[in-house]
């Protein structure tokens, strides 16, 4: 008789952590200076987005966001507004893979300015 073995692949879950968000130089509008805050996505997943700094060219946010179902080589994007009455501006977009270990990235926005973070990817 032949046994037949099933054998699946399965892809290991890592815990990623993203932190140090901060930005330089974001432009102004003609409402004065930015009032700045991020979006965070990793794959499909919605992640949330930081609190909202009002009136700063160089803001930092302290928040700090866990996501533990995260695979190496997943799209961490980080989308930068720029909140406003009536719509959001938006300044630019970051996307990169992620990989495992602690990394610091440095993001050139669309629309003027930079946007500095670090992630951390551990396996589970």
């Amino acid at each position: 008789t032949t046994k037949l073995v099933l054998c699946c692949l399965t892809v290991a879950e890592a815990q990623l952590k993203l932190f140090n968000l901060r930005a330089t130089k974001l432009p102004s509008d003609i409402l004065g200076t930015t009032d700045g805050y991020v979006k965070v996505f990793c794959g499909s997943a919605t992640l949330g987005k930081t609190s909202v700094r009002k009136n700063d060219a160089d803001p930092w946010w302290e928040d700090e966001f866990n996501y533990f179902k995260a695979h190496e080589n997943d799209v961490l994007r980080l989308e930068v507004y720029d909140s406003d009455l009536l719509f959001d501006d938006l300044l630019g977009v970051c996307q990169r893979q992620i990989k495992l270990g602690t990394h610091q990235h440095d993001c050139f926005l669309k629309k003027g300015g930079t946007l500095h973070y670090a992630y951390t990817l551990e396996k589970q």
